[in-house]
């Protein structure tokens, strides 16, 4: 309380650091990066997160406290564009991608394992870096690689409905009155989040090319595609599908019944091949 009775603020930032839907995850062991307006907000924004965290690292303004965020998840954004743009590579040479990331994450050093998918989802990667590339524009400061990185992120759902047009052409059948499935809608495995979630520019996408669209999602009842609300369709297990198309696989859910199917995309790389899918 200041000598005139009004109560002083201090103000700082400190970066969200969850992981969701992963388990092993311990926010209390996660270190927290804070900053304050002021070296004496700094100071006291870490004795309030002393006891939340195992350690707390103290920036020396709002300002580095903010970027390292935008950092940590542009780092994320390019190497997942990196990743799924090495995932078609490694389709055109026939040879499993995946097989490849686990072989090259045996290097201790030097290598940090990214792996391919359908998109990002989510409220951080999707969004975080056009903050950055925001301030940056308004500076007039040109960042092609991140640019580059965001545009094939936002492209990658509608190359999942391509894929599937194309499996279907490779049979000799229209995609438009295809019954299709996307199994799992959420941005990630055992969340209920669907927020910019690939699986929602799929389906729309998917409905525009004239197919019958359906999703199964244990975690994701309803969601509303355009003015639509659609449901989560019971029992897909037992019913024939023309595609599925894999986006998230979440915890405890058994693919052993897609091996029936007459078609399966895999946007996750994770299926067998015994499924019989096919990858982006």
């Amino acid at each position: 309380m200041g000598s005139h009775g009004v109560r002083a603020v201090y103000v700082a930032f400190s970066p969200e650091r969850i992981d969701p839907g992963v388990a092993r995850h311990d926010r209390r062991a996660t270190p927290r990066v804070v900053g304050g307006i002021s070296a004496e907000c700094g100071r006291r924004a870490q004795e309030a997160l002393t006891s939340t965290a195992a350690a707390v690292h103290v920036v020396s303004s709002s300002e580095a406290a903010e970027l390292t965020k935008l950092l940590e998840n542009s780092f994320r954004a390019v190497n997942i564009a990196m990743i799924n743009e090495f995932a078609d590579s490694c389709r055109a040479f026939d040879v499993d991608p995946i097989e490849v990331i686990e072989a090259a994450a045996t290097k201790p050093y030097g290598f940090m394992p990214f792996h391919p998918g359908p998109g990002v989802g989510g409220h951080c990667i999707p969004c975080d870096t056009h903050y950055l590339l925001w301030q940056l524009r308004a500076q007039r400061l040109p960042a092609p690689l991140m640019n580059a990185a965001m545009g094939s992120i936002a492209a990658r759902p509608r190359r999942v409905a391509d894929r599937a047009r194309q499996l279907r052409a490779d049979r000799g059948k229209r995609v438009a009155g295809a019954r299709v499935l996307v199994l799992g809608v959420a941005y990630k495995p055992g969340v209920a989040d669907i927020r910019e979630s690939p699986a929602l520019e799929i389906m729309a996408e998917l409905a525009g090319l004239g197919v019958d669209v359906s999703y199964a999602d244990p975690h994701v009842p309803t969601l509303l595609l355009g003015e639509t609300t659609v449901l989560s369709s019971d029992q897909v297990e037992s019913q024939e599908w023309d595609l599925v198309i894999v986006h998230t696989m979440h915890p405890g859910c058994d693919p052993g019944w897609l091996g029936g199917q007459n078609a399966v995309l895999d946007t996750t790389y994770r299926l067998s091949p015994e499924l019989r899918c096919a990858h982006l």
